[in-house]
């Protein structure tokens, strides 16, 4: 068995300076993470933040830099870049096309409560 969700492009949230989806967390699937997609226009950059989960950016069209303490790295559709916490971070598409990308998140409390959901200690899981 599996799980569907479609993605509504046509209802993307404009928040944080991109137009975004949330994919996860919902009703009928449980993860350790949460996610969206993003849509970063031309021209545009997200607005730069840091928060204390885990994140990964997952590069799905187009290209554009990552702005992360101080250094401009550069972002192509199949790259990933992952930030610890607190790293202060922003995505700037200066293409003329947009920019695509999953963001997926996660923190501590997050993978305990779903290690707690499936009956697993979070101390033998550290064991195994």
């Amino acid at each position: 068995m599996h799980s569907f969700k479609e993605l509504d492009r046509t209802n993307l949230r404009f928040e944080n300076n991109l137009h975004a989806q949330r994919t996860l967390p919902w009703a009928n699937f449980n993860a350790p993470f949460e996610s969206s997609w993003c849509v970063i226009s031309p021209g545009q950059s997200s607005t730069p933040h840091h928060h204390h989960e885990y994140e990964i950016f997952v590069a799905v069209k187009g290209e554009a830099f990552i702005l992360c303490e101080g250094k401009k790295t550069k972002l192509r559709q199949g790259d990933t870049v992952h930030f610890k916490p607190f790293t202060q971070h922003c995505v700037v598409n200066e293409s003329q096309d947009d920019f695509e990308m999953y963001s997926i998140w996660w923190d501590t409390e997050m993978s305990d409560q779903f290690l707690h959901q499936h009956g697993i200690d979070n101390k033998a899981a550290q064991n195994v």
